[in-house]
């Protein structure tokens, strides 16, 4: 999400068109997704401790790497074509250390620890995430303002650093390598909480593929919105200061619902979680297509702020709370990709969409009609807990 804010500086400092910018972004993000199962079976075998300590300190490397492309470009002959590749390892790099490995390691290290109250520490660390990808782009656009977008982009990497540091210090893999045991329900063992179903069970899981369907519409749909989002408030007749300020209200809603929803989730079934974010995001996309009214500017917030922190709430406890925690790097690698990938198309279908038709209605309504599809399946999809 953050580095769509980088969007027209890259544009402007590389000379690309934004679907020139779009397509290195799908084809970075669909390269890191090919690498993300591999990163599973890495946390199954190292642990959390390395893979967050590892991929934070890489992708401060990578982070100071792009404020350096448009001097690579110029010193490789100034041809679009060298930036598009150097922009293209960039997204590559961000992609797989950031929203691929940190991302799922930070998020099954929970998993792994706590047991009784999954959902109410996910809610807790939902908190932090909701508050993150939906206000990150307000603080990265101010700090750019304040510094440039080099300059933005030294000061993340050296926090980055820090939090590495900081990971291996603090951060134990699993509690049977401590002393401390892990929170589980009363009677219940260790081999329980460590069981689980093989990665290619779960291929064959009817329920896996319309969770990991309806994650990854969310990340395609989302992740469109954040990158083109000036464009978008633009055609709508709205500035950009009222694109940033949509991401306070959204922020709001995705971190209110994310913790009462995983207070919820320890109690209930995951399957009204579904059906309400799936909901939510439709509701949120029928205010994007009237977004020049006031009224389609609350409802593209409040929906896609709401269907954000439930949609926190099931990547958190799906597919450990389905499939168990033995391979649980493996199946959530899996998913991580399948969410990347999604991640990385829809910021091209929307550059396409806008370069052929002028506007960005037709992927939207494919967006909506994707939606509904998945509700009416989450609707009569048995899903036993």
């Amino acid at each position: 999400m953050g580095m769509a804010v980088f969007t027209d500086y890259l544009i402007e400092a590389l000379t690309l068109s934004r679907t020139e910018l779009s397509i290195a972004y799908l084809v970075g993000t669909l390269l890191s997704a090919l690498c993300l199962p591999r990163a599973g079976r890495l946390f199954d075998v190292h642990g959390g401790r390395v893979m967050m300590a590892g991929s934070s300190i890489l992708l401060a490397l990578v982070l100071l790497y792009i404020t350096q492309v448009a001097e690579l470009q110029r010193f490789a002959g100034g041809s679009v074509a060298a930036g598009w590749c150097l922009i293209l390892i960039g997204y590559f790099g961000v992609r797989f250390l950031g929203q691929g490995v940190l991302t799922s390691a930070s998020r099954n290290i929970l998993l792994i620890w706590f047991i009784k109250r999954r959902g109410l520490v996910s809610g807790v660390r939902g908190i932090f995430v909701s508050l993150g990808f939906a206000l990150a782009p307000l603080l990265i656009a101010m700090l750019i303002a304040a510094r440039g977008w080099q300059g933005a982009l030294w000061v993340m990497a050296i926090g980055l650093l820090l939090f590495g540091v900081l990971a291996w210090i603090f951060v134990r893999s699993a509690p049977e390598v401590t002393p401390v045991a892990p929170s589980t329900n009363r009677g219940e063992s260790e081999d329980s909480s460590q069981s689980g179903q093989t990665l290619a069970e779960v291929k064959r899981s009817s329920l896996f593929w319309l969770y990991a369907s309806s994650l990854s519409i969310h990340a395609l749909f989302g992740t469109a919105l954040t990158f083109h989002i000036v464009s978008i408030f633009e055609q709508a007749g709205r500035s950009s200061a009222e694109a940033f300020a949509y991401f306070l209200p959204a922020a709001v809603c995705s971190t209110v619902v994310n913790l009462i929803g995983g207070y919820w989730a320890d109690t209930r079934r995951l399957k009204p979680f579904l059906i309400a974010m799936l909901a939510s995001f439709l509701f949120g996309a029928g205010g994007l297509v009237m977004l020049d009214t006031t009224a389609g500017y609350w409802s593209l917030a409040i929906g896609f702020g709401c269907g954000g922190g439930l949609w926190g709430v099931i990547s958190n406890l799906a597919f450990v709370r389905y499939f168990g925690t033995r391979h649980l790097g493996e199946v959530s690698g899996l998913n991580t990709a399948l969410t990347v990938s999604a991640s990385a198309v829809g910021p091209a279908v929307f550059s396409l969409g806008l370069d052929g038709w002028g506007s960005y209605d037709l992927p939207i309504y494919l967006c909506m009609t994707v939606l509904m599809g998945l509700l009416v399946w989450a609707w009569v999809q048995p899903a036993p807990e």
